[in-house]
């Protein structure tokens, strides 16, 4: 338990750090450390990262870290997409999706293989890509076709694996938006907490909430986004950026691993 505590400061410190990361480190904590099922653990994430990532957004927000229309940009597609997974997507994908040779290819084994894949494009990208040029005058106007693909496929994340996506949303901040390091990590806290918090609503209609363990880890989180966020202030931007992406090479490369490892 003390252990699951001290992970849960982590995953404030993630967030607060580099804008993304906590719930790839929320859903093992809450399974392995806690004991919580892993359908349950995806929504009390969405609570977890949700909250934390809300006090990290208003933080940035007073700094002048948060593009406000952005975030909005994002968070219409994302949100929508979230709502429906997880009201109606989630619990009708079978468990089992078919099979190879003997070999039985599950819902939670493809779903985790996919994600752990785009996971390490986007720390490619992070990590050796040239950012364009910043628009800290926010006149750039990316092609609203991008601004959908990837707010649905955030939030197909965030609904299926209780993910915030910070780890894509980043890159599309910088990539697609131009906005720099710092305010790309501001705005995406903003994403994240409000598709979280909004997917987060969907289970409390038809799962019995433990709230006597889910409040103690989301206080815990949070007092890690404010350490966070006092480290993050002391780094430049372009040692975020490449240090994000080395953060989710290592966590991608994990999850396959580890699923493969399970075959």
């Amino acid at each position: 338990m003390v252990a699951g505590y001290i992970a849960s400061v982590l995953i404030g410190i993630s967030l607060g750090l580099i804008g993304g990361g906590g719930s790839i480190l929320t859903i093992p904590v809450l399974v392995y450390l806690f004991g919580v099922q892993p359908l349950v653990a995806t929504g009390y994430s969405l609570f977890i990262v949700g909250s934390t990532s809300l006090v990290g957004a208003i933080k940035n927000y007073r700094k002048g870290f948060v593009d406000i229309k952005t975030a909005l940009y994002f968070s219409i597609a994302s949100t929508i997409t979230v709502l429906i997974t997880r009201k109606f997507l989630l619990h009708i994908i079978p468990d089992n999706l078919f099979s190879v040779g003997g070999l039985v290819i599950t819902k939670s084994l493809l779903t985790m293989m996919l994600f752990a894949v785009v996971m390490l494009f986007a720390a490619v990208k992070m990590i050796i890509g040239k950012p364009p040029e910043e628009d800290k005058d926010h006149l750039f106007k990316p092609a609203a076709g991008k601004i959908i693909f990837i707010g649905i496929s955030i939030g197909l994340l965030t609904g299926l694996l209780g993910a915030g996506g910070g780890f894509l949303i980043i890159p599309a901040l910088i990539f697609l938006f131009h906005l720099p390091v710092k305010e790309a990590i501001g705005t995406s806290l903003m994403i994240i907490s409000i598709n979280s918090l909004i997917g987060f609503t969907g289970d409390i209609i038809h799962t019995t909430v433990n709230w006597g363990l889910l409040l103690p880890i989301t206080a815990v989180a949070v007092t890690g986004i404010f350490i966070g966020t006092k480290l993050g202030e002391k780094i430049q931007g372009e040692k975020l950026k490449k240090g994000f992406g080395w953060f989710v090479l290592v966590m991608g490369i994990y999850i396959l691993i580890k699923e493969i490892s399970s075959l």
